[in-house]
């Protein structure tokens, strides 16, 4: 960890704002000395006890709390050339904004602080919702794009019907959600027959349909595969393989991914926003 304090420019700069420090990969903490400080406590054990309650707070809104607490050691010079170890605590933005809803609210620093993280802590929510939204609208083209050249790949199998690409389909979900199909992920995940599922997807359930997709692709075309019955065992094979990766990694199932806003409003809200014409995509889609 960097040790040197973010410079700061203007006296305008809110002291919370000026104990920020960065790490080597430019990501930003605080240090609960700094803090206590700030807001301040003049016994750290008091301040500590702060922390507890924030830890606690942490818990139970279901963030893991070593993510956003880490316990550290680090050396202070005490005079004449000595030096000691004392404890602290880094803390991420969101460990600072619980810290400062459990401290002394008769102290105008913290109802200052209160504003201050509260502030800062919606408008990083707001960047990373910008974030997601960008990463879906990727995602979700290039499943446009995938599911064609998937497409081409089960019709030289043999997939030529409408009604049987709709069985070879279901076929991947079945393999990636568990034995569910398209009707039954609708079902679980509340949604109109008239949506279409890849448009609720977050991008974490986007990026696991592409790898469905793209290997299932791959693997009917290096295999050469033939018949429809053996392009469907292919898909749903590839489609539990996914799963299986998941499930390996610890991550969470499809299935059990949330609903999230239709994609739609997203890419219209964007072409308003850079002035484009919408292009209108042709595709082979669920």
């Amino acid at each position: 960890m960097s040790d040197a304090i973010e410079d700061t420019a203007g006296d305008r700069l809110s002291p919370f704002e000026r104990i920020k420090r960065t790490n080597a990969a430019n990501n930003e903490y605080w240090e609960s000395r700094d803090l206590a400080e700030v807001l301040e406590y003049t016994q750290y054990r008091n301040f500590e006890a702060v922390i507890g309650k924030a830890k606690l707070a942490c818990f139970n809104s279901g963030h893991r709390i070593e993510d956003h607490f880490a316990d550290v050691s680090k050396m202070i010079e005490i005079g004449k050339g000595g030096r000691r170890e004392i404890k602290v605590i880094l803390l991420s933005r969101y460990a600072c904004y619980l810290v400062i809803q459990n401290a002394d609210p008769n102290k105008a620093i913290v109802a200052h602080g209160q504003t201050y993280f509260a502030i800062q802590t919606r408008r990083r929510e707001l960047e990373d919702e910008g974030i997601e939204d960008e990463r879906r609208v990727m995602l979700r083209e290039e499943i446009r794009q995938h599911n064609v050249q998937l497409a081409g790949a089960a019709k030289d199998a043999g997939v030529i019907e409408p009604l049987d690409y709709a069985i070879f389909q279901n076929h991947g979900y079945m393999g990636l959600y568990g034995g569910l199909k398209q009707e039954d992920i609708h079902q679980r995940k509340g949604l109109k027959k008239s949506q279409k599922i890849l448009d609720h997807m977050g991008s974490t359930e986007l990026a696991a349909n592409l790898f469905r997709a793209t290997q299932a692709e791959e693997k009917l075309r290096r295999d050469e595969v033939q018949g429809k019955d053996a392009a469907n065992r292919t898909h749903r094979q590839v489609g539990a393989k996914v799963r299986q990766t998941i499930r390996e990694l610890g991550g969470t199932m499809p299935e059990d991914l949330p609903v999230a806003e239709s994609i739609k409003k997203i890419e219209t809200k964007q072409q308003k926003q850079f002035g484009r014409a919408e292009t209108p995509a042709i595709e082979k889609d669920e």
